[in-house]
Formats: C-alpha cells, sequence, structure tokens
C-alpha cells in the first residue's frame, strides 16, 4: 500500500508560481497525475516530463460529479497498487477544489496517507484585480452552486467573489440567482485569467453578464456590495444596537406585550398596501411589519427563549417538510392533491406534539372572524367535510336567511346572523372569493361614494342630514355612475 497521496496546488498561473515545496514533490514523484491540461503551469509541467492528465474523463461524462468521482477511483486505484501518488490541482488544493474532500474521505477509508502542498489560489491574484483585501468581507462562492440555487446565499452588504463561471451558460444561471438579490444596473467585474500574463478585468451591468462571449475555467465574478445597508444581518444589529444600553429608551422598555398592538397595526397597514396596489407603500409597509418580527425575535433572545436563527430554522424546516413533491420523491398532478397531503402532514405534526390537538386548534382566536371563517371551513374541507356542491351551500344559505327571519329574541337574531355570515363566507369559498378581502373592498366602494355624496352636497351648500332619502338616491346613483365611468 502507498505511504501517502500528495495532493499539490499548481496555482493560478505559470508554473514559475508555484512554492518550492510543490516543485520538489513534482520532480520526484514515481506517478505524476495532473486534473486538467488546461492551465499554464499543468501544460509547463507536462511538457518537462511523463504525467497523466484527466481531461479524457472530462470528455467521457456529462456531470462534473461523475468526472470527480472517476478521477478519485482512478488516483485510490493507483495508490493501492503500491505506488507514491501526487496529484496537481490549478490553484489551492484547499479552494474551490472538489476533488480534494472526496479523495481525503476516499483514501481514509483504506488507510491511505493525504498531504496537501499548498498554493496561492485564484483568490490571492483576483483580489489583486480589484484592489480589495480578502478581510474587508469578502465573500467566495461557487458560481456552479449559485447557478443552481434560486435566491444567492449572500450578504448584499458584503463584496463577494464568484468562481467557476466557466462559460455563458453558467453566467447566465448566476446572473439570473444573483438579479434576486441585486438591482439589474449593479456593475460587476469579470475576471479572467487572474494571475497570469492575461489578466484582465471587465466591469458591466449585472444585466448584461452573460453577454460577454469569452468564459473560461479562469473567469471569476466580483461582485461588489451595494452601496446602503441591505442584508438581513444589518436590520438585526440595528435593532440590536437599539435594545442595547446605549440604544434607545423607548425600544429597551418594549416587550412582547406592549408590541402587540404596533404588530397588528403594522399588519392591517400591510393589508391596505397590498388592496391599493400601491407597491412604494407596500416595501414601506412590509419594512415597518419585518421590523415588528426582528424585534419580537430580539427580545427572546435577551430572554434566552430563542433567537432569529432558531426562527428561521424553524420555518425553514417545516417549508421542506411540507413540501415533499418539491423537496423529495412525492409526487402530485394538482393543487388538490397539494393541500390534501399539506392536511395530512399537518395532522402527523400534531400527533407528534401531544394528545388534544386537533385540526382546528391552530386557527388564531385573533383573526378577523371572516378570515376565521374561511380558515375554519377550509381545514374542516381539506379532511373532507365539505358540501358536495355549491348547489347545497346556495340552499344553506337560504335556509339561514329564514331562520333569521324567524328569530324569536335578540340573543336568537345574533346567534342566526352569526350563523348566516358563516354560510355567507362558505358560499364565497365555493366560488373562489375571499370574503375578508371582499368585505373591504365593499367597505372602500362605500366609503369612495360616500365621500363623493359629502362633496356633491357641499357643493349645493347643503347637508346630506337636509336632503330627502330620493336625493340621496340620485346622489348615491350619481356617485356610482362617476365611479363605474372611472
Amino acid at each position: 500500500m502507498a505511504s501517502e497521496i500528495t495532493i499539490v496546488g499548481l496555482g493560478p498561473g505559470p508554473a514559475s508560481g508555484i512554492t518550492l515545496e510543490a516543485r520538489r514533490a513534482i520532480d520526484s514523484a514515481p506517478l505524476l497525475f495532473l486534473r486538467t491540461s488546461q492551465h499554464q503551469a499543468a501544460q509547463e509541467i507536462a511538457a518537462g516530463r511523463p504525467c497523466h492528465s484527466f481531461d479524457d474523463a472530462y470528455a467521457a461524462h456529462p456531470t462534473f460529479d461523475e468526472v470527480y468521482q472517476e478521477i478519485v477511483d482512478r488516483l485510490i486505484e493507483s495508490a493501492r497498487r503500491g505506488t507514491n501518488v501526487v496529484y496537481g490541482v490549478p490553484g489551492d488544493p484547499m479552494v474551490g477544489e472538489a476533488t480534494t474532500p472526496a479523495l481525503r474521505a476516499a483514501a481514509g477509508e483504506l488507510g491511505i496517507a493525504v498531504r496537501i502542498v499548498h498554493a496561492p489560489s485564484f483568490i490571492e491574484p483576483c483580489l489583486e484585480l480589484v484592489g480589495r483585501d480578502a478581510l474587508d468581507g469578502l465573500q467566495v462562492a461557487d458560481g456552479m452552486a449559485i447557478a443552481r440555487g434560486h435566491f444567492p446565499a449572500l450578504s448584499p452588504d458584503r463584496p463577494a467573489l464568484v468562481g467557476q463561471v466557466f462559460s455563458r451558460l453558467v453566467a447566465s444561471e448566476v446572473k439570473l440567482t444573483l438579479l434576486a438579490q441585486y438591482p439589474p444596473d449593479h456593475v460587476v467585474l469579470v475576471l479572467e485569467a487572474a494571475g497570469s500574463p492575461e489578466a484582465r478585468a471587465d466591469s458591466l451591468p449585472l444585466s448584461e453578464l452573460d453577454r460577454l462571449d469569452r468564459f473560461s475555467h479562469t473567469t471569476s465574478v466580483f461582485v461588489p456590495a451595494l452601496p446602503r445597508s441591505s442584508s438581513f444581518e444589518s436590520l438585526q444589529e440595528t435593532i440590536a444596537h437599539l435594545r442595547a444600553p446605549d440604544g434607545c429608551p423607548w425600544d429597551r422598555e418594549q416587550t412582547h406585550e406592549s408590541l402587540r398592538p404596533h404588530l397588528l397595526e403594522e399588519t392591517y397597514e400591510t393589508l391596505e398596501a397590498i388592496d391599493s396596489g400601491d407597491a412604494a407603500a407596500l416595501k414601506e409597509e412590509l419594512g415597518d411589519l419585518l421590523l415588528q418580527i426582528v424585534l419580537q425575535a430580539q427580545i427572546s433572545s435577551e430572554e434566552g427563549d430563542f433567537g432569529m436563527a432558531e426562527v428561521i430554522a424553524h420555518i425553514s424546516d417545516k417549508l421542506v417538510r411540507r413540501h415533499p413533491h418539491v423537496f423529495g420523491d412525492l409526487v402530485v398532478t394538482d393543487v388538490d392533491e397539494v393541500l390534501h397531503n399539506w392536511e395530512g402532514l399537518k395532522e402527523e405534526e400534531r400527533k407528534r406534539a401531544g394528545a388534544g390537538r386537533g385540526a382546528l386548534d391552530g386557527v388564531p382566536d385573533a383573526l378577523p372572524a371572516l378570515a376565521q371563517a374561511l380558515e375554519i371551513q377550509s381545514r374542516a374541507a381539506r379532511l373532507g367535510f365539505d358540501w358536495r356542491s355549491v348547489d347545497g351551500v346556495r340552499t344553506k344559505l337560504d335556509e339561514e336567511l329564514a331562520e333569521l327571519q324567524g328569530a324569536r329574541d335578540a340573543l336568537d337574531r345574533e346567534a342566526e346572523v352569526g350563523d348566516l355570515l358563516f354560510a355567507a363566507v362558505n358560499y364565497a369559498r365555493w366560488i373562489g372569493v375571499d370574503s375578508e378581502a371582499a368585505l373591504r373592498g365593499s367597505n372602500r366602494r362605500f366609503r369612495r361614494r360616500f365621500s363623493h355624496m359629502e362633496v356633491a352636497a357641499s357643493g349645493a351648500e347643503r347637508s346630506l342630514r337636509e336632503m330627502t332619502a330620493e336625493e340621496l338616491d340620485a346622489l348615491w346613483e350619481q356617485a356610482k355612475h362617476k365611479e363605474d365611468k372611472a
């Protein structure tokens, strides 16, 4: 059995840049492998001595995972024959080199020692090109990982270096993911051949990243921080500072209970912004609502109950657990199957939570009555307790109206009005209408029309109280006509 496998870093450029230790390992290697010959130092080494590259593996497999697995298998097989193996990789073996951890794991299982010979990685010359210090909050990311994602795991408050953007296709996918966080006109730097005499850096808007016609295995993208604090962590720092001894006296005094009305108020203001269709208002109100959430989490953190990381981890786990058709192997064909499976998963969660937890126990008492009725009905329906058709719902609505007309006293009338409203919410659900949103819309229309009536009466130097029912009806129809025309 071989005493060891030596993984040697070849640096980012020519062979003159590799370390003395790396040169000695290469020169004394009885069996030398190079991950790829598409690298300046590798080409210079191959010109001076016998070696083997894995370029054939790249040509033979459709995915990098398969390529890397073949490389590891071949290196392990060579080492098991009793020969010391030296394996040269671009850059540093511990920076962006997927074969290193795989090779170390496989060798460890067989008792084969692995030695690492470091070299400058692609990071150092990239930093030279952009004139930045790595300790200035630099984030380093794999372009392939970003390309596969839907939202970049990067803080917009800190610069980021995205490596291995080796093709126009990868650049296009990287761009689409980054655009979920950064504006289209955010200027990025495309770095090419850093650490070699051909090194260059070109700036362009993020939206044009994939319009370049030159990408290779030496291409990286530098993404500067956004000019304004925009990260979730920055918001947490601001709120933690407000709660600190040197912070704001008002913020320091707040508790979960004292903030309750503010949380409710901001929720309703957010709903109002959604109803208005005003994007600028919605942006502001979502920020105000987020402030309340982060402030509540900060108070819990100070009290030793839980921190924001636990809040996020809990909801992330729940989303993954309740979407096995997205993150697992479950196959669903439509929304109804999704909802049915969702309710089954929630039932399992309730069982694990303990006895006595029913399907309706999670419906908040603080919900507005119409929204609460809709949630109750929806949960019951997902468990199969529902009308067979909308005709039965309409019949029930007529039945409740008749019962209201026959109510005996005030208490009976109150109960029957409640049943009528509950049936109306059910009917709205069956025809695809959110009763809470519908009533809010009716309230807004009534307020607009009534305001028009007041303005019209004032213009005639009259008061609504002085008008006859016929005159009020005429003003009302005038307000409706004006609104319909608009």
